[in-house]
């Protein structure tokens, strides 16, 4: 057989494999675990870090402020060094919705091997210590919460007995480019991180989305948490990772009513929040770079590419071992999209949405050599940081 018909058949396999093998990451009924309200609610602090924030504040910091919860819970919304008024906003905010009790603070530019983010919730956190809470949720300043959005995550946790409970946003799908990306984004990210795996005790995969983390305080002393992550940039992973390897019980899973509202209308938008962290993802290292391509090559641009070469050359194992791969690439993509509730055609565009996060971590790997690394805000964080190994 040809070398193009070899490289089909590889694809296939793959796919395959990651069908059945892969901890059925594609499926998207991973939602919050089987709950039971507490006998006594626990107490919560919630941590927000905030860096130029106002243009989003004000269509998700009244959700937190309104959170309908039986117990004591209360809000730091840490003002990361702003240069629009987020903190002022935050308290106008809080003056206009009432509702849970709201601390602003500053702590300043963050010392030498520390994230500003992670500087941000450290400091967050030692602001909530006061208040001795059993939980910690730490979320994000783009972060809408339904109103029942903090309980349930509390049930979950007590009834499930988890130290990490944590739900990925649902990402806004609106403009074009978000539509093309938005969806792949998550898919990917389950299948690198099986959501069913992580959920095990003592298995290796551990992932968070950071944009909201309910941790147990105690589970938190244990992993050391945000000290031992300090320099991470990807910091829900690395969060994720120490509270697991400390022992404790995480879960991640979709949300239902946990929305980010910050835009991503153009490519760029989109381009930067991948490529900022995708080569830190790798650990950067040349060769996991390598390898990555090629890996992202051979399962998602040689299906389409085999079956119209093949059709083109009259060779039917190509055609056939890359059709029937793009046939279970496309099947898997089918519950995402409708989880994000896009039409179901866009599923055919998978490996179009593939070469371009290919595209974007050649991208973070070049910047990253160009001593920018990962810029956010007008931070760069250029030095390696201890990102989790893949699973």
């Amino acid at each position: 057989m040809s070398a193009l018909v070899w490289t089909a058949v590889g694809s296939l396999a793959a796919w395959l494999w990651l069908l059945l093998g892969q901890g059925f990451f594609w499926r998207t009924d991973m939602r919050l675990p089987p709950r039971r309200e507490p006998d006594g609610w626990p107490s919560v602090c919630v941590v927000v870090p905030a860096r130029d924030e106002a243009a989003v504040l004000p269509d998700s910091l009244p959700s937190l402020l309104a959170q309908d919860y039986p117990g004591r819970a209360e809000i730091f919304l840490v003002d990361d060094g702003s240069s629009d008024g987020t903190g002022e906003l935050a308290r106008e905010l809080a003056r206009l919705h009432g509702g849970l009790p709201l601390t602003v603070d500053s702590p300043g530019e963050p010392p030498a091997g520390w994230t500003g983010k992670l500087w941000a919730v450290h400091h967050g956190i030692g602001l909530a210590r006061a208040r001795a809470p059993e939980y910690l949720l730490l979320t994000d300043a783009d972060i809408a919460h339904a109103p029942d959005s903090l309980r349930e995550l509390v049930a979950a946790a007590e009834a499930g007995d988890f130290d990490l409970v944590s739900q990925m946003a649902r990402l806004r799908v609106e403009s074009v480019w978000e539509r093309l990306v938005v969806p792949a984004f998550v898919y990917f990210f389950a299948q690198l991180y099986p959501f069913r795996w992580i959920a095990v005790k003592g298995s290796r995969t551990a992932a968070a989305a950071g944009g909201c983390v309910l941790l147990r305080t105690e589970a938190a002393d244990r992993a050391r948490i945000p000290d031992a992550v300090r320099h991470a940039v990807i910091d829900d992973v690395a969060v994720a990772r120490a509270v697991k390897g400390s022992g404790g019980h995480i879960w991640l899973g979709l949300a239902e009513r946990v929305d980010s509202v910050r835009p991503y209308p153009r490519l760029h938008d989109l381009w930067r929040m991948v490529s900022r962290s995708a080569y830190a993802q790798l650990r950067h290292n040349p060769l996991v770079l390598a390898g990555t391509v090629a890996g992202l090559a051979v399962v998602y641009l040689v299906p389409p590419v085999a079956l119209f070469a093949g059709l083109a050359a009259g060779s039917a194992g190509a055609a056939v071992a890359g059709g029937l791969a793009w046939l279970v690439m496309t099947v898997t993509y089918l519950p995402m999209l409708r989880y994000y509730r896009q039409p179901l055609w866009l599923a055919p565009s998978l490996p179009v949405t593939a070469f371009l996060y290919l595209l974007m971590t050649v991208d973070s790997a070049v910047q990253h050599y160009r001593g920018r690394g990962a810029a956010w805000k007008g931070r760069t964080y250029t030095r390696p940081d201890a990102a989790p190994e893949q699973p």
